[in-house]
């Protein structure tokens, strides 16, 4: 198959009127794919246009207006301290105390929260709610949905360290 200029030429109309690639390929016929009208196209450097899939794609554009009102208002999210508890070192954290880390592990200030832990939770209630994320409003977060894969394993020995 070769591209003649009569074809060069149909190519160029046709894909100025928008036309697909595999329609433009069955209109010149003779074995021409799909394929080779894109890579002439791309040769010719024919301007590029979007895929077919993504013209379905709405485009969610924002027009500026001079009028503050016609705007909503923005939310304010206030960020929360970072609640750090009793910061225990870990040769003090026992049992049935939160075991939330804050800080570097490698520095010499690394604690954990060491406050009361929840029933079946390694983490205090506040803790709880940051590492279990509930995914529907409608539920409440309850220890009990955590029990199986909550704490220390069970073969784990905990040891703690003669000062």
């Amino acid at each position: 198959m070769s591209w003649s200029d009569d074809r060069v030429a149909l190519l160029k109309r046709l894909w100025g009127e928008g036309k697909t690639a595999a329609e433009i390929a069955k209109q010149l016929g003779e074995g021409v794919t799909r394929n080779a009208v894109i890579g002439k196209a791309h040769r010719l450097k024919l301007s590029s246009r979007l895929s077919p899939i993504q013209q379905n794609v709405k485009t969610n554009k924002k027009v500026k207006s001079d009028n503050p009102a016609a705007t909503p208002p923005r939310r304010v999210v206030s960020k929360e301290p970072i609640f750090k508890g009793k910061e225990i070192k870990m040769e003090d954290l026992r049992d049935k105390m939160c075991r939330w880390p804050h800080g570097d592990p490698q520095n010499d200030d690394f604690t954990f929260c060491g406050c009361d832990s929840m029933e079946g939770l390694p983490y205090c209630e506040t803790h709880a709610r940051l590492a279990y994320q509930v995914t529907s409003r409608a539920r409440e977060l309850n220890a009990k949905d955590f029990v199986a894969d909550a704490g220390a394993p069970v073969d784990l020995e905990i040891k703690t360290a003669v000062s």
